[in-house]
């Protein structure tokens, strides 16, 4: 059954509101095939927009993917380089698609460590979206999960200290402080490549979301495998912590 026969399938009325995606495989992907990773990353970037292009399709609100995590400076300077320059291009050569279809796009995370040229770019690229009001792309760039909640623990703090904040400290108060304000949680969580584990990645967000996880490298993940998981979240019983 093709992807465009799963929309059909899927209940409108029950769609997970935020999708976060972590993309792995590429590495492993350009292993499998004989190639350098970086043709590996270039794969990737296909299947990030064929992963959108379906978002939009099925009606998605929000869809966070993980593109560049805080603990990646850790890899060599060639492939972060490397990576990083995809990422710009990428989005530069996108933008008027996305725009197209009507995307809202972000780019969430810390800016340290990025060249304040780039984080301009990123910026002045991405407000031309933001007047749209269909699918809400968040892409996670320099972005850590604890790295987020010590950045939005030292704002409320520097907050309190001037007066600007007065009172108890609140789940509300912490989330509006987040890369993601504004956004509702997280409700599914898909994880390519067979690993299962959430690597930092929305872990204030995603405290109760569900999980998908598949052994396909990302490069492989199809539009309907994507469905899929959507189908897959909507027959399960989400209780909060309740009977």
């Amino acid at each position: 059954m093709n992807y465009k026969e799963l929309i059909t399938k899927l209940d409108k009325s029950n769609m997970p509101r935020h999708i976060a995606i972590i993309m792995d495989g590429n590495g492993r992907w350009a292993k499998k095939h004989k190639t350098k990773r970086i043709n590996g990353h270039k794969e990737g970037v296909k299947a990030v927009r064929r992963i959108v292009e379906t978002a939009v399709e099925a009606g998605a609100e929000y869809l966070t993917i993980y593109a560049f995590s805080t603990e990646n400076w850790r890899r060599s300077k060639t492939e972060v380089s490397y990576l990083l320059k995809l990422i710009m291009d990428s989005l530069v050569k996108e933008i008027d698609e996305l725009i197209k279809n009507n995307v809202n796009i972000r780019f969430i995370g810390s800016k340290e460590k990025l060249d304040e040229s780039y984080n301009k770019r990123v910026m002045e690229t991405c407000k031309k979206s933001w007047k749209n009001t269909g699918l809400h792309l968040n892409v996670a760039m320099n972005y850590g999960g604890r790295k987020e909640l010590l950045d939005a623990f030292n704002s409320i703090l520097a907050d309190v200290c001037s007066g600007k904040l007065d009172t108890e400290i609140t789940e509300k108060i912490v989330s509006d402080y987040l890369y993601t304000a504004g956004m509702p949680e997280v409700d599914l969580v898909i994880r390519t490549s067979g690993e299962e584990r959430l690597s930092n990645f929305l872990i204030w967000q995603s405290a109760y979301a569900e999980f998908w996880f598949t052994q396909t490298l990302w490069p492989d993940f199809s539009r309907e495998e994507f469905i899929q998981a959507m189908l897959d979240f909507q027959q399960r019983k989400r209780r909060f912590g309740e009977r």
